[in-house]
C-alpha cells in the first residue's frame, strides 16, 4: 500500500473511533433510529441537488443505502442506546473485518497472504480478550444486533468493491439519499410521534454531534473507505479498520469516562501488532532479503 493511502486509512480510522463516543452523546437526547436517519438526511441535503447522480447502477445506491445506512447504522444506534458502551461498540462492529474479507473470497476469489493471515489470527486474539473482559458493557441482545450491523457493513463493503471509476463523494450522496424516509418512518411508528418536539429538545451538543456524524463520519470517511477498497484487496484494506477500537476505547475513556482495564490495554496491543504484520509484514521481509542479497 502506498504511503499516501495509509495516511489515508489511519484519517478514517481516527475519524470513525472518535465518532462512537460522538454518537453516544447525541443519544442522550435523540432516539437512535431518528438519529440515524437525520444524519442521511444531512449528508443528502441541498447537496444531491447540485450532485450528479454516479456513474453506476442505480441497484448499487440502493443496496450500499439499505445495508449500510438502514440495517448498519439503524442496528448499531439501538444496541448504543442502551445496550453497549461506546468503546465496545467500537470494537464488536470490526467484526466486519473478518466477514468483508470472508465475502471477498467468497465472491472476488481474492488470496490472503500468509502475513496477513498471522496478522488477522494475532488481532482475533487481542479482539478476543475484549470478550474475555466485556465487564457487563454490553448486553446479549446488543451482542447480536452489532454482529448482524457488522454483517451488514461487510455486505456494503462487497457492493462498494465492485464498482470502477464511481465518484466515491457523489456516490456517498446518492447512497444517503434512500435510508432518511423508511428510517423516519420507523422512527415514527416505534419510537416517538412528535419528532418535532423531541428536535426542538435538543441540546447544541446534540446537534454538533450530528454534524460531525453526518458530514465527517458518513460523506467523508466512508468516501475514503470505498476509495481504498476499490484500489486494494479487502485483507489490505479492512485490517486497518482494527485499529478503529483501539481509537474508541481511548476516546470512550477521556470523553465519557468509560475505563479500560489492563486486559483490554493488552487487546489492543495485540490489535495493533496484527494490523502491523498485516500491513508491512510482507515489506519488511523482502526489505530484509534485499538487504542480505546486497551484502552477499
Amino acid at each position: 500500500m502506498k504511503s499516501r493511502d495509509m495516511v489515508i486509512a489511519l484519517l478514517v480510522v481516527v475519524i470513525w473511533g472518535v465518532n462512537f463516543s460522538v454518537i453516544k452523546i447525541g443519544l442522550e437526547t435523540l432516539p437512535p433510529i431518528l438519529f440515524s436517519a437525520l444524519r442521511f438526511a444531512v449528508v443528502a441535503v441541498p447537496a444531491v441537488f447540485f450532485i450528479p447522480f454516479p456513474k453506476t447502477s442505480v441497484w448499487n445506491v440502493l443496496g450500499v443505502g439499505v445495508f449500510l445506512g438502514v440495517l448498519k447504522f439503524g442496528l448499531l444506534f439501538i444496541a448504543m442506546k442502551a445496550d453497549a458502551s461506546a468503546g465496545l461498540s467500537s470494537l464488536i462492529l470490526q467484526a466486519q473485518v473478518f466477514f468483508t474479507i470472508s465475502l471477498s473470497v467468497l465472491l472476488y476469489k481474492e488470496m490472503v497472504s500468509r502475513y496477513q493471515a498471522l496478522g488477522i489470527l494475532v488481532a482475533v486474539a487481542g479482539f478476543g480478550l475484549f470478550f474475555l473482559d466485556a465487564d457487563g458493557n454490553i448486553t446479549a441482545m446488543g451482542l447480536m444486533m452489532i454482529l448482524a450491523a457488522a454483517f451488514c457493513w461487510a455486505t456494503a463493503n462487497t457492493m462498494m468493491k465492485r464498482m470502477q471509476g464511481v465518484n466515491l463523494l457523489h456516490f456517498m450522496v446518492w447512497v444517503s439519499v434512500v435510508p432518511p424516509l423508511p428510517l423516519l418512518l420507523i422512527s415514527y411508528f416505534t419510537e416517538t410521534a412528535q419528532p418535532l418536539d423531541v428536535l426542538l429538545a435538543a441540546t447544541s451538543d446534540t446537534w454538533l454531534a450530528l454534524l460531525y456524524v453526518s458530514y465527517i463520519s458518513t460523506l467523508l470517511a466512508f468516501a475514503l473507505w470505498g476509495h481504498l477498497l476499490k484500489s486494494y484487496p479487502a485483507a489490505t484494506v479492512t485490517p486497518f479498520a482494527l485499529l478503529i477500537p483501539v481509537v474508541g476505547m481511548f476516546t470512550s475513556t477521556l470523553v465519557l469516562n468509560e475505563r479500560m482495564t489492563e486486559t483490554e490495554m493488552a487487546g489492543a496491543g495485540l490489535i495493533f501488532l496484527g494490523l502491523t504484520c498485516c500491513i508491512l509484514g510482507g515489506r519488511l521481509i523482502r526489505a530484509k532479503s534485499r538487504a542480505a542479497r546486497q551484502q552477499a
